[in-house]
């Protein structure tokens, strides 16, 4: 069981229900995520000790946001308290030919405005094995991205291995700004993992493929791997492979590099799709999980990408499965024969 930390802004989730649109909707449901929180989740149903750094008010919408990580295991002990209020995000869930849709609500939210000092990164990262973060975290604010970078800072003094998922947001941010703050940010990092858009948009690197056409062969990722190691020092560079024919099929794989050896994982066929969002973030749980118990880069590909398969199986920002469920995706065992 290793101590792993997670760092960024958890959300409530706002949603018309089923498939409905915004402008159908009467009421919303209501769930509560976001990228480092739903990390977090995941690799506490996997059995480490996931702890979760953020900011969150002291009203009682904070307090059902912490509530909802507690009841998954994650520890919250290191949770600031304070600001204004939670970030929201509204999703209307597409299906077919037509697209989900997310608008952001988080300006001046609590971590929006938080300092570095509201949190004491020598106690948090002592112990520790591992510190996770996103791109989304330091889009959100130039506090939240100092933050992060203080956050980096203390990791890597007390010598935890830095995972950053890129998850570029165009709704946060412009390219410039994104490379502008990410860039400098990536001195810190061991295992980068993105997209073709955010290894694009993030770090200025254009893979010669083409995943809004389907095309994601991995040969035209290589290239950009072997030159982001080189100008940042990955011990492990990744993406997954999203092929988007609808918002109700896609086809899902990754690959990995560690500076040496590449490998292609192996492709899932998912349709149809319940809920794709937190998909990123459940395979950035199962890699850090595969890579952190000392598994083979592909075998914990194979973990992060099934793990990642089976949370567009589910309702809501959290991936609710365990090792033995991954595993046996992993195995084989696709037919979805009642268990009884």
């Amino acid at each position: 069981m290793a101590k792993i930390v997670t760092m960024g802004e958890i959300l409530l989730r706002l949603a018309p229900p089923s498939n409905n649109r915004f402008v159908q909707a009467t009421n919303f449901d209501i769930n509560y995520g976001g990228g480092e929180a739903n990390v977090a989740v995941s690799l506490s149903n996997f059995g480490h000790d996931a702890y979760f750094v953020s900011k969150v008010p002291t009203h009682e919408i904070g307090q059902a946001a912490v509530n909802s990580l507690r009841k998954f295991g994650v520890h919250t002990c290191f949770l600031a308290r304070g600001g204004e209020r939670l970030g929201i995000y509204y999703l209307e869930t597409g299906s077919s030919l037509r697209p989900s849709k997310v608008i952001y609500d988080r300006t001046h939210s609590s971590l929006c405005e938080a300092d570095p000092s509201d949190f004491d990164f020598e106690r948090i990262f002592s112990g520790a094995d591992w510190f996770h973060w996103s791109g989304i975290t330091a889009a959100i604010s130039t506090k939240a991205a100092e933050c992060v970078k203080q956050a980096c800072i203390a990791a890597k003094k007390a010598g935890v291995t830095v995972s950053c998922d890129l998850n570029y947001r165009s709704k946060l941010w412009t390219p410039e700004k994104a490379q502008s703050v990410m860039r400098p940010l990536m001195q810190y990092v061991d295992v980068c993992i993105g997209n073709e858009e955010d290894a694009e948009l993030c770090l200025g690197y254009k893979p010669a493929s083409n995943a809004e056409s389907g095309k994601t062969e991995a040969d035209g990722y290589k290239s950009i791997f072997i030159q982001m190691q080189q100008d940042f020092g990955f011990q492990y560079t990744i993406s997954t492979l999203r092929e988007s024919y609808s918002a109700s099929n896609n086809g899902w794989k990754a690959l990995i590099y560690n500076g040496k050896d590449f490998y292609l994982s192996r492709r899932y066929e998912i349709t149809p799709i319940v809920d794709r969002v937190g998909g990123g973030d459940s395979f950035c749980a199962g890699i850090i999980h595969g890579l952190v118990n000392g598994m083979s880069q592909a075998d914990a590909l194979e973990f992060a990408v099934a793990a990642s398969a089976l949370k567009h199986t589910i309702p809501g920002d959290v991936n609710m499965v365990s090792t033995q469920e991954v595993e046996s995706l992993v195995a084989g065992n696709t037919s979805g024969r009642v268990q009884r």
